[in-house]
């Protein structure tokens, strides 16, 4: 038993002494010149077609989407929840499309159509999934509203809305942490009914 606990100590030890060498390693081929570590960041013009209207944004070309509808544009519909692509907050469509706008860089949305929840309304009359959600009662606190109800258009135009099972299924990656879960399949089931009339 004492052999066995030696010999981890020494794996142990080895491990630590072995990432103490690899996390000094790039810094010291840096240093010498022979590796490039870090890229500068580049700043330059993109053109983003955001709900019918053409822009010219000026962006770290690191910049998402996202931080450039509500930095850039002021379009702050589409919400920053968990900035890792988890909680669907920031949906929003591209062609036609549900895309995480967290996770797409705003260079690489260029000539395509953006639409965010603000552009799903015609005039003053809301979207038949708004509607939906204020008749339905589907949200509470409203932060995930905005991007329940893109994946919500989405789901519905994507074919995936036959059945409470299959809506939940295809609306799982947009998180309610008020778990207003019922109220929302009832939504998109509504917005469904007068989608498919229009």
């Amino acid at each position: 038993m004492s052999e066995f606990l030696f010999e981890r100590r020494e794996v142990l030890l080895g491990g630590v002494a072995t990432a103490a060498s690899i996390s000094l390693w790039p810094s010291s081929l840096e240093a010498k010149g022979s590796v490039k570590m870090r890229a500068e960041p580049q700043i330059g013009d993109v053109s983003l077609t955001v709900n019918g209207v053409s822009h010219s944004v000026h962006v770290d070309t690191r910049m998402t989407l996202l931080d450039a509808l509500r930095e850039k544009l002021n379009l702050t519909g589409s919400k920053k929840g968990c900035d890792q692509g988890q909680c669907g907050a920031c949906t929003v469509h591209v062609n036609g499309e549900r895309h995480l706008s967290c996770l797409t860089l705003a260079v690489a949305a260029q000539n395509h159509e953006i639409t965010t929840i603000e552009g799903l309304a015609a005039g003053d009359r809301l979207h038949p999934m708004q509607q939906a959600f204020i008749d339905q009662d589907a949200f509470q606190c409203g932060y995930c509203t905005s991007g329940q109800i893109m994946s919500g258009v989405a789901c519905i135009r994507e074919g995936h809305a036959g059945s409470d099972v299959d809506i939940r299924e295809y609306m799982s990656g947009n998180l309610c942490r008020c778990a207003a879960y019922p109220n929302i399949v009832a939504a998109v089931k509504q917005a469904k009914s007068e989608m498919e009339k229009a």
